[in-house]
């Protein structure tokens, strides 16, 4: 396979040398039958753009708000990275909507990112470049750039609370000044009986999508044990905490919320 036309970002160059495995830290959800399984196989990446569609209430809003507030906010950034950002999909939306932006893809999985270097490359696109396999939390030690946008896309949720500050913060030291940050996450409701409920409303979301009622429960017992949400008020505190001056909840719905943050 020609993978020429994937450019690999110059102060990765000695890192791809050195091989850098992909980090468990940070593990992404791969399907397995109907249920996201962290010990699947590696083929099963190609099926995950559409499951997360089947499993995330308004999966592709994520997307499009992304880019409706780096239209207000940035318009025109010039270098974008993608964390966390799996097979691609984001950066394929975004690369006609900013037609001057070069944008960097990073992810905890090598699977992940081979999925997305083949779609790329049926695009022809030379404005990505493809970083190795690493999270958020690794990347603002091996990366020399500076970003006028960070994409965070429901990545975080997988780490524990000492990752996932070390992942903000890494973000918020790989920006520019003026920098943007965007994030969503799945959260954690403020009380036992509000997380209760939020379960019961995202297991009959899955159930209308075409999971069974018993696919549906599995799933929704996979928080606090294979994920581990925060609160918004958590979310905010950690963003402030990180250095940001500026951020704030932007997008909610179900179990999921969006948050941008300026530096």
């Amino acid at each position: 396979m020609n993978h020429k036309k994937i450019v690999p970002h110059p102060s990765w160059l000695m890192i791809e040398g050195g091989r850098i495995a992909a980090r468990a830290t940070c593990p992404r959800p791969i399907i397995k039958g109907m249920l996201f399984n962290e010990n699947a196989t590696p083929f099963l990446a190609t099926e995950y753009d559409a499951l997360m569609e089947k499993t995330v209430p308004f999966y592709a809003s994520f997307h499009e708000e992304v880019f409706h507030l780096v239209h207000v906010l940035q318009d025109t950034p010039n270098q974008w990275l993608d964390t966390g950002g799996g097979t691609g999909t984001l950066l394929m939306k975004a690369l006609p909507l900013f037609p001057s932006t070069r944008f960097f893809l990073a992810d905890p999985s090598a699977a992940m990112l081979e999925q997305a270097r083949v779609k790329l490359e049926a695009v022809g696109s030379e404005r990505v470049s493809i970083l190795p396999a690493a999270g958020s939390q690794d990347l603002d030690t091996k990366l020399a750039s500076q970003f006028d946008v960070i994409t965070a896309i429901q990545c975080h949720h997988y780490l524990d609370r000492e990752q996932r500050s070390a992942a903000v913060e890494s973000c918020y030291r790989l920006l520019k000044p003026g920098g943007l940050f965007l994030m969503f996450e799945n959260i954690r409701p403020g009380s036992e009986r509000t997380i209760e409920i939020g379960k019961e409303y995202w297991k009959a979301y899955l159930i209308r999508k075409g999971r069974s009622r018993e696919a549906a429960q599995n799933h929704i017992e996979r928080f606090d044990r294979e994920y581990f949400p925060i609160t918004v008020p958590e979310h905010l505190s950690l963003l402030h905490k990180s250095g940001f001056k500026t951020a704030d909840l932007f997008w909610y719905s179900y179990m999921q919320a969006g948050f941008f943050a300026i530096k």
